[in-house]
Formats: C-alpha cells, structure tokens, sequence
C-alpha cells in the first residue's frame, strides 16, 4: 500500500517534465497510476469481503511509536476504488477539456492533481491519528493549487484562500481531538482504537474536535459556502475533488468512527443535526442558481448532508445505505460535473438561460447527464434508487427506536427532512437537465461545437455503471455487510434491492419525487419568493465580517504593540520572562526542591572564579561604556570569557568554537561601526537607563536561578553518559562533541544549518539589491592608476596582494600585507586539518569554517575588496546551496545502501608516507557544514565589508566633486550598485 502512495508521488514529480514534452496528453500517461491502483484493490476483493484486511506498517520513527501503518478493511477498499477509479476517468477527460491550454499552464496542474490523488488514497488508509492527519492537510494544500490554478484569475485565488482557511481551521481543531483521543486511547492506531474505544469526558471533547475537522472537510452548515466559492476551480477539480474524493474525506471519517463511537454524548445532535439542516439548506440554494455549476455545488452540498446523516445514524441498515449512496453519489455528481465542463467547453457559457437546444446536438451526453440526474432524485431502476430505498428503511428503524440513544421523535424530524431534502433534489435536478438541454420558448438556439467521442467518454462510462450497480442491489449487500455489520441491526435484516414491496419506504419515494416535479413547474415562483425572503445574513458574509475584523485587529496590534523601537521590543520580552518563568523560580527557590534545599558549587578550581569575575567586570563596564568601540570591545571579553569557562571544565572543542565565532563576530562589528557615530549617546544618564539596567540585572539573576533549578531538579542519570561510548562504537570517532553533531543528533544540525540558510537568505534581501554576484570583480580586472608603473608579467607570477592596484596609500599597511602572505596558505591548511581531524580531535565543520572564514577576513583586511574577491570569486549563495545539498545529501546517502538515514560508516586508508588515515562517511556532512559556514561568512564580508566600502567611496567622491550624497547613492543605484 505504501508503494502505491509513492507511485502517486513520483508520478507527481515527473508531472511537469511529461507536459512540458508531449502537452495535454500526458494525463492519458498519468492516468495509468491511479489504473493500476483501481486494478491493485480489485485483486484485494476477495479478502475484504470475507473481512479481512492489508496491512502494511512500515517503522518511521520508532523512538517516538510513529509508523507508516496503513490498512484497507471494507470501508477504505470502497474509498479506494472511488478515489482511483474516478480518478483514472477525470485524468482521461482532461486530456480533452484542455485541449487549447498551452502546455506550460498545465506542468503545475498535472503535478497537483496527480498529488492529490496520492494524498487522498494515503488518507484513506492511513490507519494512524498522526499519519491521517497529515494525509488531510496534504489534500488541503493541494486543493489550495487546484482551485487556484489560474494565478491571474483573482476570484479563483480568494476561493481558494477560503477553501484553504475553513478546512483548515477544522484540520487544526481535529488535531487537538486526535491527539487527545489517542493519549484516552493509549495509542494512535486507528484500529486498535475502533477495537477498543475509550469513554469519558475527555473522549466526548475529543470526538467534537474530530466531527469539526469532518464537517469543514465535508462542507456542513455554517462551513458550506466554501464549496460553492470553489467552483472557480476548473471543472474536472470540481469533478474530482468536489464530487468523488476531498469532500468525502469528512464523510469517511465519521463512517470510520461510527461503530465504534456512535452512541458517544453529543454524536447524534452535530452529525444528525447538521447534516439534515445542510441537506435542505443546499437543496433551496440549489433550485435558485442560474449558472449550471453552481448548481451542481449547492446540489452537492446537499448530497453531502445526505451522507453525513446515513453514516452517522450508527445502525447497520443506515451503513448499509451510506455505503450505497457514497458509491452512488460518486458516479452520479461525477457524471455531471463532467457533463457540464463539455457544455461549457462546446458552447462557451453555463447559464441555464442562455442555453436551448442543446440536447439535440449533443444526445450521449444528455442522455449520460438524464441518467446521472434520475440517480441522483432517486429514479428507479439506478443506484441512487436504491440507495434510498433502504436510506428510508433505515430512518423508519431508527423512529421505531432501533438505536436507544436515538429518541424515535428525532427520527421522525430526520426522516421528514430527508424527504423534503429528496424533493429539493428531484427538483434541482430537472432544473438542471431542463437548462442544460432542452429547447427553451423565445431562447434562440445555442450554437454547439461537435464534441469528441474520447472527450464525453467518462461521463458516459460513469453513467453506464450507474445504470449497471441498479440492478446489482444483491450482490452490493453482500460486499458492503462486511462494514454494516458492525452495527446493530434493527428487527429485520434490511438489504439493497430494487424492489422491496408496496411498502413505506417506496411510498416515501414517490412522495419526494413528486413534491420535487411539483417545485420544479413552480421554480419561477419560488425563485420570487426565495429572493425576497432571503436573508443578508449569510454564512459566507459571516466569514468576510471575520477576516475583516481579524485583518483589523492586526493592524491595531500592530499599531500598538510594534513602534519601531527595539529597546522597547526587548523589554516586553524580558518582562514576560520575568514574570512567567521568572516567578516559578522564584517560587522554587524559597520553597526548595522535593530533594531537599539546592546544592550550590561555585567553581570547580579557582581559575574558574577568576575568569567568572574578569567576565562579570567587563559586561558592567560594557554596559556603562557610552563609545560603541570600547563596548564591542568589553563584549568581546565576555564572550572569550565564555571560552576559557568552557576549557577549564574540559571542553576545548566548544572553547574553540567560542573563540572562533566571537573573533568573527567582532570583526563584524568593526565594519559596521564604520557606519555608524563612535559615541551611543551625548545625553546624561537617564532615569529610563536606570530602569533599563535594573531589568538586565533582574534577567541575569532570574537565568541563573533557571540554571541552578534545572541543574538541581535532574532526577535521572543524563542520557549524555552514553555518548562517550556511542560516539566511538557507532561513531567511529573520539570527538564525543563533533560526532553529537554530525552523527547523534544530525538531524538538528541540519535544522540549525537550514537556518543559517535562512539567516544569509534575509541578509542578501535585505542589503543586496541586485545578486551577490554583481560586485564580485577581479583583481586582474582592475585598471592600474596612472600613477603606478605597470610591471612586466613575463617571467614571473602575478603579484600577490598587489597593494598599490586594491587600496590607497593611506589605507595600507605593508606589515599586515606581509604578515598575510605568511599566514593565509597555513590557516587554510589548518582549516582543512580541523575538518578532516574534528571526528577524533578537536575541530569539526563548524570550526574548520570559522577558520576559513577567518583567513578571508584577513586576507580582506591586507587587501581590500577586490582582494577578497580574488580569494573566493565565488557567489557566496552558490556556496551556501551546495553546502546544504552536500549535508543532505550525507545524511540520505546511507537510506540507498542500508534503508537507513544517518547511517555511519568507516574505512582505514595507508597511503605511502601518511601512515594511517581513518575516514568515517559523516566526514560528508562536515563537509556541508563547512561550506555553509564560509558562504555565510563570505556572504557577511561582502555585506558588512565590500558594499560599506563602495558607499564610503562613493561619498567622498562625491565630497570631493561637491556633490549630494543622496544624488551621488541614487546614481549607484542606477548603476546596480556596480563596483567603482
């Protein structure tokens, strides 16, 4: 099962190349996915029936008790034959429907169509809380890109911004449901759960949580309007997602659940409730629109009600006929949708007014669209027929009182409901047929393109098999009582059938078809009336009044809360740290721990206290020093501080990274106070200075009291012990620290390294205004001044930090020029030492990188910035790139070699004169690491360094020439910032 999943997903992925090559008739080639799948369950039916199940688990995450556990009992193998099988029908039709869209419009709609199918047979049998939820908020996303599909079309894009805030506004609350109804449960497993369901409160709460997320997906009252909205979609989207697949998904969820939680406090009133109010509410709305689609949405709206109260009853003659009217509801509203897509697509419009005629030019698709539409009002002798038939035996079961908790007067106002809501629907229905096809009086007929055989394929077949499922009411009862038996049954044993008697049920049946002939001649009328009772109030005008009012808040918030001042900003952080956490310790503090009052170690040598003091002194006076230099200065103590703290408690490889970021670090601040005045302030001591102090003294001694509480409250021996030992029996290596990094927990580090990623991403936005790689030039490119002789390059090798042609006179220093051409080549050699060494020493990517960093920094310095330039003629973002691809590429290499990610390897090298040479595979990793650290180092070089340099340039030209440096930076601009 998990195979077929990821056959949808690599269908997805090669989506885009497959249109780009052959154009719309690469869905005929996608369409063999979902085939094969619809084939795959086919081959299944035998055990399902029988009431076995597929189970596939396959281990995710096991420290955790998260798998890929997915399962196909009955319900699911239904839901699988519906999302595959319409599927392979609507890929097939949109091989014609786009036959004048250009191929480029389509690669991003092949991928999302074919990724939803995936998504929503992964959520079908997903047989985990977690892995479900997942699947759900996948097909949201994808449903978001469907609707959407046209970037220009702005009311596809605000349908889709809709549809994508309400399913996942009840996405979000079904996660919390789920997630505590799995801690009641004591497992997420869906089947374990449905064998052994929890009770209690917290249940109740849980199960509501879960129905919220189910009536969003399923578009109930008061989240209906979405659907309608969606309709922007292009039509098979609305065929496939709207009719067969995503808007089931709520539908399935509450089938899912019900055997197992339909008597649970609160159940019957939502599910029963809703549903029927959604029924009639769609129903009127459906019998008054004028555009064949939006028809259909409303229509299915309604249908939908329809489904909800069937699967939620919870007795086996009304499971018996959800599961009849799901398959049935696929076939029919699929069928139409289709239909109307060809109407549109052939005549150019959807409004039933503008339509006659159109039935004689076109006669299979009218008649697959009659045939669909009786289904649907429930016109023997079709599925949806009989479908209904038992739909009413099982609501005249429950009005007996079949189900206890069920008082049978809310039968009988369900079961009324339902009959009305059948009337809407035989209504709406002939609305539908008599405006999409039939001569209209004083409507000139409408011209029609001849359609296709292939194209009207689909709907057709679609039809036929309703036509074919009427008639196979035994053999349906005894695939679908392998579900329907797990619910109670009434006194008889209710069955689908064609023909159950001159009894109640058939009597009903025709008193919903013949309320809905007599709405439908009195369409007119109710139109009238409809329009002048209907209310302002709407469920999707309640929507807009809420994004306003949100959209509202949060410019206010803003407003107040965002002044622009950080100071201000850093405030409101400390204090909330103060007075949540901050109070807690106190707390603890006076009142001790359940072990006994707080052990306190000042220091474990005297060094230590020595170091603490001199670090202690230097942040005061950087706090009370009013020149910014002397500040980063003192700051910089502090940190080199920090380092000697960490080598004195036996940690020299993290001394060592501390040492290299803070050397780094103040460098930085260097270039940037180039910028900036070399005083803070000339303003006397304020009293909010004295505030301001008073609040970084109460946070420094409130973190302190979070060290020292955590540090007294560890009960258990620190898993940290073990990595002495694992570090060098999986490993490989002696650096417990590096291999933490790159081997233990890899996966953070590559969080940590995505966010440096990230970090040089907003660094380049926001300074760089054209690409990094524009102000990278040449030393060689460089014109010499009239005032330098040219040397001769024959001979010789070109000049190293060639002074005279990067800097002028007064800013060189021929003993740091020297010194450089001593250095540089050795730091880089020791930078390579320490990656190549970090596994077993200290050292490391990290590190490495900091050094190569470093030796650019210095060779900046010597040189200028074209210097640097020479060193590393690199852009800095390709670095970064490669860096990140290298580490993932590390860290998913193994999963070819041995199925398991982060995998570590060894191999013992002698090359002659080096002796012996031990290489682990997560040197790889190192690697990107490394790659990350220079190009994010480079990247702030030429930030804080080159670009500062050509502004200060540019002003005293421009000084010099007497003119405006706002005129003489705007011309930069112009220039796109080219270096002078």
């Amino acid at each position: 099962m998990l195979t077929v999943v990821l056959a949808h997903a690599l269908a997805a992925c090669v989506a885009p190349a497959l249109v780009h090559r052959v154009g719309r008739w690469a869905f005929l080639v996608l369409a063999l996915v979902p085939a094969a799948t619809f084939v795959w369950a086919l081959t299944w039916a035998g055990t399902v029936t029988d009431g076995g199940a597929a189970v596939s688990v396959t281990e995710w995450v096991p420290a955790l008790g998260l798998d890929l556990a997915l399962r196909m009992g009955l319900l699911q193998w239904v839901m699988v034959l519906v999302v595959a099988g319409v599927g392979v029908l609507v890929m097939a039709y949109c091989a014609w429907y786009f036959a004048e869209t250009p191929p480029a419009s389509l690669a991003g709609f092949g991928l999302a169509f074919t990724a939803f199918v995936g998504t929503m047979l992964g959520l079908v049998l997903a047989d985990d809380l977690l892995l479900l939820y997942v699947f759900w908020e996948l097909t949201t996303v994808f449903s978001y890109l469907l609707i959407g599909f046209k970037p220009t079309d702005r009311p596809g894009r605000l349908a889709a911004m809709q549809a994508l805030l309400v399913t996942t506004l009840g996405g979000l609350a079904m996660l919390v449901g789920m997630l505590v109804l799995g801690q009641q449960a004591g497992t997420f497993r869906i089947s374990e759960i449905l064998a052994d369901p929890p009770a209690g409160t917290a249940t109740t709460v849980a199960l509501l949580l879960v129905l919220l997320g189910a009536l969003t997906k399923s578009a109930q009252v008061p989240f209906h309007f979405w659907l309608p909205a969606a309709m922007a979609a292009p039509t098979p989207v609305s065929a496939y997602l709207h009719a067969a697949s995503m808007v089931k998904a709520g539908v399935y969820l509450v089938a899912l659940l019900a055997p197992a939680f339909a008597g649970t406090p609160g159940w019957h009133p939502v599910v029963l409730g809703l549903g029927t109010a959604t029924m009639l509410l769609g129903g009127a709305r459906a019998l008054r629109q004028l555009d064949l689609k939006l028809l259909l949405a409303y229509g299915t709206v309604s249908q939908l009600g329809f489904l909800m109260v069937l699967v939620g009853i919870g007795t086996r003659t009304a499971a018996l006929a959800g599961l009849a009217m799901l398959l049935a509801h696929a076939l029919f509203k699929a069928t139409l949708f289709l239909v109307v897509g060809i109407v549109d697509h052939q005549t150019g419009t959807r409004d039933l007014r503008e339509l006659s005629g159109v039935g004689r030019r076109m006669p299979a698709v009218a008649v697959a669209a009659a045939v669909a539409g009786a289904s649907m009002a429930g016109v023997p002798p079709l599925l949806g027929f009989v479908g209904k038939e038992t739909v009413w035996a099982a609501l005249l079961e429950v009005t007996d009182g079949t189900r206890g908790d069920l008082p049978p007067a809310a039968g009988w106002a369900v079961l009324v409901g339902l009959v009305l809501g059948s009337a809407l629907t035989a209504a709406y229905t002939l609305r539908f047929w008599w405006g999409a096809f039939a001569a209209k009086t004083g409507v000139a007929a409408t011209e029609v393109t001849p359609v296709p055989a292939p194209f009207a394929l689909a709907p057709v077949v679609l039809a036929g098999l309703t036509v074919v499922l009427g008639f196979a009411g035994g053999v349906l009862t005894d695939v679908l009582d392998g579900y329907a038996d797990q619910l109670p049954t009434g006194e008889e044993e209710e069955y689908l059938a064609l023909w159950h008697g001159l009894e109640l049920p058939l009597a009903l049946s025709a008193v919903a078809l013949l309320l809905g002939l007599l709405l439908f001649r009195l369409q007119h009328q109710y139109c009238r009336i409809a329009a002048r009772v209907g209310t302002r109030f709407t469920a999707d005008a309640a929507y807009r009044v809420v994004l306003r009012r949100v959209d509202r808040f949060s410019v206010e918030a803003t407003g107040l809360f965002q002044r622009g001042s950080v100071p201000t900003y850093l405030a409101v952080i400390l204090l909330v740290v103060l007075a949540l956490p901050g109070a807690a310790t106190v707390a603890v503090l006076t009142g001790g721990t359940e072990g006994g009052p707080l052990g306190v170690r000042l220091w474990d040598s005297p060094a230590q206290g020595a170091v603490a003091l001199v670090t202690v002194l230097a942040a005061v006076a950087a706090a009370r020093s009013r020149r910014r230099l002397r500040a980063v200065a003192l700051a910089g103590v502090t940190g080199y501080g920090a380092g000697l703290i960490f080598l004195l408690h036996g940690a020299p490889d993290v001394a060592l990274t501390q040492v290299l970021v803070e050397t780094v670090s103040l460098v930085v601040f260097v270039l940037v106070l180039r910028r900036l005045p070399p005083f803070f302030s000339d303003r006397p001591l304020s009293v909010r200075r004295w505030w301001r102090a008073a609040l970084g003294v109460a946070v420094g001694t409130a973190v302190s009291g979070f060290l020292l509480v955590s540090a007294n409250a560890r009960t258990a021996r620190p898993i940290s012990e073990a990595f002495a030992d694992a570090a060098y029996d999986f490993g490989y290596g002696k650096n417990v620290v590096n291999i933490t990094l790159v081997d233990i927990r890899a996966w953070d580090t590559m969080g940590e390294i995505a966010v440096l990623v990230a970090a040089a991403t907003g660094v380049a936005s926001l300074i760089f205004i054209d690409s990094r790689t524009s102000g990278i030039r040449r030393v060689r490119d460089i014109p010499y001044p009239r005032d330098v002789t040219k040397l001769s390059s024959q001979g010789g090798r070109r000049a190293w930090l060639p002074g005279p042609r990067t800097l002028s006179p007064e800013r060189r220093s021929i003993v740091f020029e020297v010194i450089t051409r001593l250095v540089f080549h050795t730091v880089m050699v020791f930078a390579i030492y320490l990656l190549l060494a970090g596994h077993n020493l200290p050292g490391g990517g990290f590190a490495a990188g900091m050094v190569a960093g470093l030796a650019l920094m210095v060779r900046y310095l010597a040189g200028g910035r074209y210097e640097l330039d020479e060193a590393a003629p690199v852009d800095a973002g390709v670095l970064i790139g490669t860096g990140l691809f290298v580490a993932a590429l590390a860290s998913l290499g193994p999963l070819v070699v041995s199925g398991e990610a982060q995998r570590t390897y060894d191999v013992y090298l002698y090359p002659p004169l080096l002796g012996e040479i031990h290489l682990v595979s997560s040197v790889g990793f190192d690697i990107g690491v490394f790659l990350v650290v220079v190009g994010l180092t480079l990247d702030v070089l030429r930030t804080f360094g080159s670009r500062l340099d050509r502004h200060i340039l540019r002003e005293e030209q421009a000084r010099d020439r007497g003119e405006s440096i706002d005129r003489q930076a705007e011309a930069g601009r112009r220039e796109g910032a080219a270096p002078r």
